[in-house]
């Protein structure tokens, strides 16, 4: 109680003497420490458990080991949520989205830490998924928890969000700019002076933590040994072709792996089915083993020995073909196991596997043009391009594949192809897929937030929120005297005509029957169904505001019928609809 007393005293004295912009900047920075911190504790439990891993397993059973592992992370992952948490966890880009969208902002409190603990066996483990998506999870559940616990407003609460998850991918990825960029195209926060500051304030205080525990290397060192040059152009405009291609593959095959374990209703069938297959696939090819940092790096080295080593493939190193053969495959291969660490029920990010596909794509790319003579190409440029190319098509989101690579790999020389290829790659994913892996599902729920502020209202607008009960109701057997007698106490000008269980039958309209109503004789001869028009237009109660709308935009009705089942249960007026929607702008019309 005096807990609640004192912090009751300091919103009232906040209210006084602080204003609403320096508060949340306040607020900004402790949620870019917090995210920070979080950032930091997650790699350092990876690491740790990785390293105990490492130190205590033989080179003679490495193979089997890396089958088993997963399995034990994924496992320990699954009891945790199912015994310990008892509420699932969601991923965490996919979850801020969401909260934005339905929840008001509200994000439960236990993914404050349930992602950092199950992320962390589960990459740690060798779950074949990232950080970045736990990080981010956790980061908006603090900053989603901290905005209820001083009040804050819906508009203020989705700003401490967007600021949540730019800390967290400064501080993941040590990328201060990309994580603004991310935080306003990804979670699709608007521009303007009112959110720049405080997520600049999050981005900065976030990676300054990030340097104060981590040091200030970046992720991916990269040195450019070759620059830009106008002969290589049309390459990179097919590397952008060809990962835009490889981005569609992904979120198809994620999709499709997301459905085939969403069918399988048992966590302990999932658990099964997930982990065997996930240890089949590391079994043949041990590079999709984890995260993939060190392969990365390998990788953007010219050091290709990750995809030999502990395989079968080990003794066919200097083939060419079975180059081409098994970076192809383990291409393909990364993302199926992503998608079934996740469907078994591990958690974990999707920042980690595209990185991954995206620089083994730059090289196959590169190394395919250079062996069939068309142009010798700087194969460790395209590496590093092609992961923007799968960023920017993954995640539909261009600019943060631009300044991501460019900030974790310090290859701003290369800014010009790095554009070129993001572009490229973005334009050509939209042909095939409209949505990104992250908005698909909430897009066909049409749940999705975009930057358009219409339709941002338009979606936290609920039917059931607006429906009208004041309209009168009448039975189709009852006579026009009888629904005399109600007029002369309705309120409004339409009536709805019901059988006896509620079921919607038609409406009478009072400009219909004005002339009849004055003729006593008829009172007792005429029924109401004889009166009763049935309009063409209704709205379900489910339905979303965006196509009622669009119901009355092309329409002259002034009031629909809502029905639930075929049961009446009011009307929405276009009144009603208007003046909500004007008082909900205010939410995304502050500056």
């Amino acid at each position: 109680m005096k807990k609640k007393s004192l912090l009751g005293r300091f919103l009232v004295w906040r209210l006084k003497h602080v204003s609403d912009r320096q508060f949340i900047s306040f607020m900004a920075v402790l949620i870019g420490i917090t995210s920070g911190i979080a950032a930091v504790i997650i790699k350092n439990a990876v690491h740790f458990i990785s390293e105990l891993l490492q130190n205590n397993s033989s080179d003679q059973y490495q193979n089997i080991l890396y089958v088993i592992y997963p399995t034990i992370g994924i496992t320990v992952a699954v009891l945790f949520i199912k015994f310990v948490i008892r509420r699932p966890v969601r991923h965490g880009i996919p979850n801020v989205l969401y909260s934005i969208s339905k929840t008001n902002g509200q994000i439960n409190r236990h993914n404050m830490f349930s992602s950092i603990v199950t992320s962390a066996f589960t990459v740690g483990f060798g779950g074949s998924v990232g950080l970045e998506g736990p990080t981010v999870a956790t980061g908006a559940a603090l900053g989603s928890n901290i905005g209820r616990l001083f009040h804050l407003n819906y508009k203020q609460i989705t700003l401490l969000l967007g600021c949540a998850c730019a800390g967290a991918m400064a501080a993941i990825f040590k990328a201060p700019i990309a994580a603004i960029v991310f935080a306003m195209e990804v979670i699709m926060l608007d521009l303007t002076m009112w959110s720049l500051v405080p997520l600049l304030l999050a981005s900065a205080s976030a990676v300054l933590t990030s340097y104060f525990f981590l040091g200030m290397d970046v992720l991916y060192p990269f040195e450019v040994e070759n620059g830009f040059e106008m002969r290589d152009l049309p390459y990179y405009i097919l590397l952008g072709v060809f990962t835009g291609l490889v981005a569609t593959y992904f979120t198809k095959s994620y999709m499709f792996i997301h459905g085939v374990f969403e069918k399988i209703d048992n966590v302990y069938k999932k658990l099964l089915f997930g982990a065997l297959f996930l240890g089949v696939i590391i079994f043949f090819f041990p590079s999709l083993f984890g995260e993939g940092y060190h392969a990365i790096n390998a990788c953007l080295s010219g050091d290709y020995s990750y995809l030999y080593n502990n395989s079968f493939f080990y003794a066919l190193q200097d083939n060419f073909w079975v180059f081409v053969a098994l970076m192809a495959m383990v291409i393909f291969f990364k993302v199926i196991a992503a998608s079934i660490t996740f469907g078994a029920g591990g958690v974990g990010g999707i920042f980690a596997p595209t990185l991954f596909m995206g620089v083994n794509s730059g090289v196959l790319f590169a190394k395919v043009v250079g062996y069939f003579g068309l142009r010798d190409l700087p194969v460790n440029n395209f590496a590093l391009i092609g992961m923007a190319g799968m960023i920017a098509g993954v995640l539909h989101a261009p600019l943060t594949g631009l300044f991501l690579i460019a900030d974790i790999s310090g290859g701003y020389q290369l800014f010009v192809p790095l554009m070129i290829t993001a572009t490229i790659s973005y334009a050509t994913v939209k042909t095939f897929e409209p949505h990104s892996v992250y908005t698909i599902q909430l897009a066909k729920r049409k749940e999705l937030m975009t930057h358009d502020k219409d339709k941002n209202v338009l979606s936290l607008m609920r039917v059931t929120k607006l429906i009208e009960k004041n309209f009168s109701t009448i039975n189709s057997e009852a006579t026009l005297g009888d629904l005399v007698k109600i007029i002369a106490k309705a309120q409004r000008n339409i009536f709805i005509v019901i059988d006896d269980e509620n079921n919607f039958e038609g409406i009478v309209k009072l400009d219909d029957i004005r002339e009849i109503m004055f003729q006593p004789e008829k009172y007792d001869s005429v029924f109401v169904r004889d009166l009763m028009v049935v309009p063409q237009v209704v709205i379900q109660h489910d339905e979303s505001m965006a196509d009622v709308a669009r119901k009355y935009q092309y329409s002259d009705k002034f009031n629909l019928v809502v029905l639930k089942d075929g049961k009446y249960c009011g009307c929405v007026s276009r009144a009603q609809i208007f003046s909500t929607y004007r008082r909900m702008l205010k939410h995304f019309s502050e500056d």
